[in-house]
């Protein structure tokens, strides 16, 4: 089966370009273009896409905000969302990731590297681009570096507490089940564990508590 991929941004030469590449690729569909967030949400909520790849500058209602309305709407919430921007600055890393996204990637990174980013998101994993990933480090580093610990982990068992921490590296649960012997169900149920007991709904929500916890180091 197809993962449905929905595009929003506000450059028409990037929309039809990615529109191509991605219908050409097995295994995606495109559902549609949008040109600004309110067209992203109207697009979502026509098409219902598994993934909808996200501009965040865009005019009349940015991705950021766009991505707040797909949460907020029970019809979808089995659509994923996935920001491709040029900017990866702290404040936007996590605002987007507060917001519900479930991947950042940088435009920078490759047209391969989107198409990995976009079936990693459609098959329910998440992903931060190495420089969004930085960004989370060097926010959360500094402000926990000299904090007692924090009492939240005494919630996680061992195993979940050395999962999270690779989670916060930016390893898949592929790469956890192989590194740790494993399977990745296994690997998989671990992390659900750990997002239900630290009160995140996703992937890059996890990424950022393991930076707060100080699992992960700067």
């Amino acid at each position: 089966m197809s993962v449905l991929v929905g595009i929003a941004d506000d450059q028409e030469l990037i929309r039809a370009l990615l529109a191509d590449v991605l219908a050409r690729e097995d295994g995606l569909a495109v559902a549609g273009v949008a040109g600004d967030g309110a067209q992203a949400v109207a697009l979502a909520r026509r098409s219902h896409p598994d993934v909808m790849l996200m501009d965040i500058r865009m005019p009349h209602m940015d991705g950021i905000e766009a991505t707040r309305k797909i949460r907020a709407d029970p019809p979808l919430s089995q659509t994923r969302v996935l920001m491709l921007t040029t900017f990866e600055d702290g404040d936007l890393v996590e605002e987007a990731l507060r917001a519900g996204a479930d991947g950042f990637i940088g435009k920078t990174q490759g047209i391969d590297r989107v198409i990995e980013a976009i079936r990693m998101v459609g098959r329910g994993e998440s992903i931060l681009s190495p420089r969004a990933t930085r960004v989370v480090v060097n926010r959360y580093a500094h402000a926990h570096s000299e904090r007692p610990v924090d009492p939240r982990l005494a919630l996680l068992t061992d195993r979940e507490r050395e999962i999270v921490a690779l989670v916060g590296k930016g390893f898949s649960n592929d790469a956890i089940a192989a590194l740790l012997s494993i399977s990745p169900a296994t690997a998989k149920t671990h992390v659900n564990r750990a997002m239900s007991k630290l009160l995140v709904h996703d992937r890059s929500g996890l990424v950022v508590r393991a930076h707060e916890l100080g699992l992960v180091e700067g």
